[in-house]
């Protein structure tokens, strides 16, 4: 088993690597994905990040 990590700022960036990513494996078991948001003064920070499982 095997594991990709994806960070990205824009919720459509993560997607398209995503999408990248997966036609170029044969398996993938599964993805987990996760948002965070911080403050930068008065600016907000978001995280859009993914793990994906495959063989």
């Amino acid at each position: 088993m095997k594991v990709k990590i994806f960070d990205e700022s824009h919720e459509k960036d993560l997607e398209e690597k995503i999408n990248e990513f997966l036609l170029e494996i044969n398996n993938f078991i599964d993805i987990k994905y996760q948002v965070s948001i911080s403050m930068f003064s008065e600016e907000q920070i978001y995280c859009f990040s993914a793990l994906i499982l495959y063989k």
